[in-house]
């Protein structure tokens, strides 16, 4: 029979398990890589379809709303009822709506490809998040950052996958990347059959799902918290939006680079993401998740007030230490919030994935048009000022403290 370990409100079965830490870190990879392509496509699908911004932040909106509202309902859904085929299920669609864009060539049958690959999302993040904290062993800082770098270093495979395989040969060949998608459906069965056992173990009562302890906060100090960490969320992921949706034409407009070389760019901003997540985790475990939050978003500031005035080498070089400070936070944000309802894991997981993704999205939409009539620099300057609202970090209660 296998050890149960309670901690930090988290009932754990045995140690950590890596193995699965690292198939779920591959498999967040593979699936955000391929969510990735999406933005990465929009010059070129600006370009096959004579698209305006506004335009271009509408699909991004429609993206994001699937792969957002639907999150913390079917982490919640999943909380209630599991699946040991959710992941899979999540894939299928992903690959479904990759397929779909390759051929795509209206607005709508565009947006109807993208809110397929919003549903993959909306399933993957909430379930692989859960089951990363099942085969924590404990050290969830350390098991969520190595699952959410996977999600950052496919997150900057995207715009590199794109600008070698698509960009020189045409638009259709993203549809290819299906068989990536098939890929992380195999890599997934491993861990299909590990969270069966874990089921088994939990429906027998080995692990019980609850016990009686005592909350770190109180009920309307909890809500207070999460609506801090939410704000949190909306300032980090503003900046972002305007990045991941933008950077490339900025960088086309401003310094004349070629659509290849702004992919090239963006990948470099992308895996400044990856290397603080990694750090995230971790370090919030040593020293609290309140100071990694308090240093990742306003330790960004002085870089992202900077970048719209500098050359194209400054640019990339702010833009890859912003990413390295503000990506460090979600993991902080996201355990934070885990600590406060530790028995509503995938809740709370579909609740700030989804929040981030809807704040991307809306941001999106609304800075194309922001593009349209002021110009790309004028999203710089103003989304420039985002970082700065880190201040209200202050407010966050000391969890670490509490615990002791």
């Amino acid at each position: 029979m296998l050890p149960v370990m309670k901690k930090q409100g988290v009932q754990v079965i045995g140690g950590t398990t890596f193995r699965i830490l690292v198939a779920l870190s591959v498999i967040h990879c593979m699936n955000d890589a391929l969510q990735s392509l999406i933005s990465a496509l929009y010059p070129i699908i600006k370009q096959d379809l004579l698209l305006s911004f506004q335009q271009i932040g509408l699909i991004t909106l429609t993206y994001q709303i699937a792969a957002s509202v639907f999150q913390p309902v079917i982490g919640l859904y999943f909380d209630k009822r599991p699946s040991v085929w959710s992941l899979p299920i999540g894939m299928t669609f992903t690959m479904t709506g990759l397929i779909s864009l390759a051929f795509a060539d209206t607005l709508p049958w565009l947006m109807a490809s993208v809110f397929l690959n919003g549903i993959g999302s909306s399933t993957l993040h909430p379930e692989a998040s859960r089951l990363t904290s099942f085969a924590s062993g404990g050290k969830r800082g350390l098991a969520q950052s190595l699952f959410q770098v996977g999600g950052n270093f496919g997150n900057a495979l995207g715009p590199l996958l794109v600008s070698v395989f698509v960009s020189p040969y045409g638009r259709q060949n993203i549809g290819f990347f299906a068989i990536l998608a098939l890929i992380a459906i195999v890599v997934m069965m491993p861990v299909c059959n590990w969270y069966r056992k874990r089921l088994q173990l939990l429906r027998q009562g080995v692990a019980t799902a609850k016990v009686a302890q005592q909350a770190p906060l109180s009920s309307g100090m909890t809500v207070f918290a999460i609506t801090i960490l939410l704000i949190l969320i909306f300032s980090k992921y503003i900046y972002m939006a305007s990045l991941t949706s933008y950077y490339t034409f900025y960088l086309i407009e401003k310094f004349g680079v070629s659509v290849q070389h702004s992919q090239v760019f963006l990948f470099v901003f992308l895996i400044a993401t990856a290397i603080g997540t990694l750090a995230g985790g971790p370090l919030g475990d040593r020293i609290g998740r309140k100071y990694v939050i308090w240093i990742s978003i306003l330790g960004a500031a002085p870089f992202a007030l900077a970048m719209p005035h500098v050359n194209l080498f400054w640019t990339v070089a702010l833009s890859f230490c912003t990413g390295l400070m503000l990506s460090s936070a979600f993991p902080a944000i996201l355990l934070y919030a885990q600590e406060l309802l530790p028995y509503k894991l995938g809740l709370v997981s579909g609740l700030f994935f989804g929040f981030a993704f809807g704040v991307a999205g809306i941001a999106s939409a609304v800075l194309g048009k922001m593009a349209d009539i002021h110009g790309i620099e004028a999203v710089y300057n103003v989304c420039s000022l985002m970082p700065l609202l880190g201040l209200i970090t202050w407010f966050l209660p000391n969890l670490k403290k509490k615990q002791k």
